[in-house]
C-alpha cells in the first residue's frame, strides 16, 4: 500500500478497478493488484468486480471474462453492440460520401479519418473483435496511415504492433526485405522488417486502412514467411471491391467502396466480414 493511503468505499473502487481494466483491454489482471491498490480484503474486489462486470455487459460496452490458474485473474474485452457497429459504420460511410472526398483519379481521400482518434479506436475495437480467438502474437501494418489502426487494434488485443517499411533505415539495424506486386497496379515494391522486431514462429495479423488488390497483405505474407512466422488474417478501414479478384482471402473490413458515381459521390457501403 502507497504511504497515506487509507481505505476506499465500494463507489471508488468500482471506478478504479473500470479504470485499469478499461485502459488494459485484453491484458490479465490478477485480484492482487486491487486488493494492494485499494486495501482491500479479495473477497471485497471480487465482489465489485462483479459489479463492474454487470455494468459494462448491461450497458453492451465490453465484457470481463475469468482467467483461471496460478497466474490468472480477469481480463476485460472491448466490444460494441450489434446496434452501435452499425450505427458507427454507417456514420462512416456517410463521412466517405462526402464529395470533396474524391481527388482527382478518382481516388478517395481518407488521411483525416486515418489519423482521427476517435474514429480509429472505435474502427479497431470492431476489427479486433474478429480476431480476439486466435492467440495473436502480433499486429503488422506498413507504413505510414496504416499505423493509427494497426496500433489501436495491437491495444485492443494486447499485443505490440509491427510496422512494415517501405524503405530501410539505418537505425533499424538488419532487416529482411521482399519485393512484392501491387495487387491493383502489378507495380514492384519493397519492404523491410528488421530482424529485431518480431519473435519468429509468430502468429500475426495484418491492419491497413485501405485494401485494393491485396498485394500489399500478400507482400506481408511472404514477409512473414522468412520470420518463420503466420499471417492468420487481415483486417482493413476500407475493402476496394471494384476489384472482384483478390491476392488473398481471410480478410474483414468495416466499409465497402464500390467506386465514384455520376454524380462524383463515392459509392460506399458496409462491408460483410469475409472468411
Amino acid at each position: 500500500m502507497e504511504k497515506g493511503r487509507g481505505k476506499f468505499n465500494r463507489n471508488q473502487r468500482v471506478i478504479g478497478i473500470t479504470k485499469v481494466l478499461t485502459e488494459n483491454p485484453n491484458k490479465v489482471i490478477t485480484l492482487n493488484v486491487f486488493t494492494e491498490k485499494f486495501n482491500a480484503a479479495k473477497s471485497t474486489i471480487s465482489e465489485d468486480i462483479v459489479i463492474v462486470r454487470e455494468v459494462l455487459e448491461t450497458l453492451s460496452m465490453g465484457r470481463i471474462e475469468t482467467v483461471a490458474g496460478a497466474s490468472g485473474g480477469i481480463k476485460f474485452i472491448n466490444e460494441k453492440s450489434a446496434y452501435d457497429k452499425a450505427k458507427f459504420i454507417e456514420e462512416l460511410c456517410e463521412l466517405l460520401r462526402d464529395k470533396s472526398r474524391v481527388v482527382p483519379g478518382n481516388f478517395l481521400y481518407i488521411t483525416d479519418i486515418a489519423y482521427n482518434p476517435s474514429l480509429i479506436q472505435s474502427a479497431a475495437i470492431i476489427l479486433s473483435a474478429a480476431f480476439k480467438n486466435m492467440n495473436v502474437d502480433y499486429v503488422v501494418t506498413i507504413e505510414t496511415k496504416g499505423i493509427p489502426l494497426g496500433y489501436e487494434v495491437a491495444k485492443q488485443l494486447g499485443v505490440q504492433l509491427v510496422t512494415v517499411r517501405h524503405d530501410t533505415k539505418y537505425t533499424e539495424g538488419t532487416t529482411v526485405s521482399i519485393n512484392y506486386a501491387s495487387g491493383s497496379s502489378n507495380r514492384l515494391q519493397t519492404m523491410s522488417l528488421s530482424t529485431k522486431s518480431m519473435r519468429r514462429n509468430s502468429r500475426c495479423i495484418f491492419i491497413d486502412d485501405f485494401m485494393r488488390g491485396g498485394g500489399t497483405a500478400k507482400g506481408i505474407r511472404e514477409l512473414l514467411s522468412e520470420f518463420d512466422s503466420e499471417l492468420l488474417g487481415s483486417g482493413f478501414l476500407i475493402d476496394s471491391v471494384e476489384i472482384k479478384e483478390k491476392l488473398v482471402d481471410k480478410y474483414v473490413s468495416l466499409v465497402n467502396f464500390h467506386g465514384i458515381g455520376e454524380d462524383g459521390i463515392a459509392i460506399v457501403s458496409p462491408s460483410i466480414h469475409n472468411d
